[in-house]
C-alpha cells in the first residue's frame, strides 16, 4: 500500500451548552431586543467576549482531562497479521480504550470521505465540556491480494481508523500476541520510589532535569520497569553536595 498521508491535528472549537451559561445569554439577547436605546455594537462585542470565554474553558477542560487520560492509556497488543508483519486490530484498540475515553468524558466520531486521490479518513476527538480536535488521513484504496472495489474501500478505511485513533490518543501498540498481558496498564512506582527519584532529581544538573520531565512529565508517571535503572543513572549524575562555608575555607 502507498504510505499514507496524515494530516497533524487540525483544531476545532465547539462552545459547551452550559445551560446556565446560555440562559443567561438568551437572557440578556431578550432584554436588549425589547430596548429601542440597546447599542448593537457593543451587544455584539460582548457576545464575541462571552464565546471566548467559554471556548477558554472547554480547551482548559479538555487538555486537564486529556493529561489525566494519558496515564491510563495502555499499550495494545499486536493481534492482527498480515504482509508478514503485525499490528493492532482496531477491535482491540476500540474495546481497550472505550470504557477510559467514557471515564474522562470524551467519544471519538470518523468522517469518510472518497477523493480523488484515494479515501480520507477523519478522526474527531470529542469531550463533554465542548472542545474537539481531529486527525485526517488520506490513503489510497488497498487493493492487495486481488480485493474487489468494495473489499479494498473496507480494508483502507480499517487501517485509517486505527491509525488515525493512535494518532489522535498517543497510543502505542507493542508486540505480538501475548494473552492480553501487553493491553494492561503500566504499573506505576509509589509513591516512596517516586519521593526518592524527586530527591535525585534535585541534585542533578539542570539539563538532567529537563531530559526527565519531557521523557517522564514527573516522578508519579515512571514506571515500575524503569526504576532501578532510572535510580541508578541519577545516581550517577547528582551533583556532589557544597560543603558547609567553614569547611570550604579551611580546605
Amino acid at each position: 500500500m502507498t504510505q499514507p498521508i496524515l494530516q497533524q491535528n487540525s483544531v476545532t472549537r465547539q462552545p459547551p451548552e452550559s445551560s446556565s451559561d446560555s440562559t443567561a445569554i438568551i437572557q440578556v439577547i431578550e432584554r436588549a431586543a425589547l430596548n429601542p436605546d440597546v447599542d448593537i455594537d457593543k451587544m455584539e462585542r460582548l457576545l464575541q467576549m462571552q464565546e471566548r470565554v467559554l471556548d477558554r474553558q472547554s480547551l482548559m477542560a479538555y487538555s486537564s482531562a486529556m493529561a489525566a487520560m494519558q496515564t491510563e492509556l495502555p499499550s495494545i497488543a499486536e493481534r492482527g497479521k498480515g504482509n508478514n508483519s503485525h499490528y493492532a486490530t482496531l477491535e482491540d484498540i476500540v474495546d481497550t480504550v472505550r470504557p477510559i475515553l467514557q471515564r474522562h468524558g470524551f467519544a471519538v466520531s470518523f468522517r469518510i470521505q472518497t477523493q480523488e486521490r484515494g479515501i480520507q479518513i477523519t478522526g474527531v476527538l470529542m469531550h463533554r465540556d465542548g472542545h474537539r480536535e481531529e486527525t485526517s488521513m488520506l490513503l489510497p484504496a488497498d487493493v492487495s491480494g486481488n480485493k474487489n472495489a468494495v473489499q479494498a474501500f473496507g480494508s483502507s478505511t480499517s487501517y485509517g481508523k486505527r491509525y488515525v485513533l493512535c494518532a489522535l490518543l498517543n497510543i502505542t501498540t507493542r508486540g505480538q500476541d501475548d494473552d492480553g498481558h501487553a493491553a494492561a496498564p503500566i504499573k506505576r512506582i509509589t509513591s516512596f520510589q517516586a519521593g526518592q527519584l524527586r530527591q535525585l532529581i534535585a541534585r542533578c544538573p539542570t539539563t538532567t532535569q529537563e531530559w526527565f520531565i519531557g521523557r517522564y512529565g514527573g516522578a508519579e508517571q515512571v514506571p515500575q520497569s524503569d526504576f532501578d535503572r532510572l535510580r541508578a543513572s541519577l545516581q550517577k549524575r547528582t551533583q556532589p553536595q557544597q560543603p558547609p562555608y567553614d569547611e570550604a575555607r579551611e580546605g
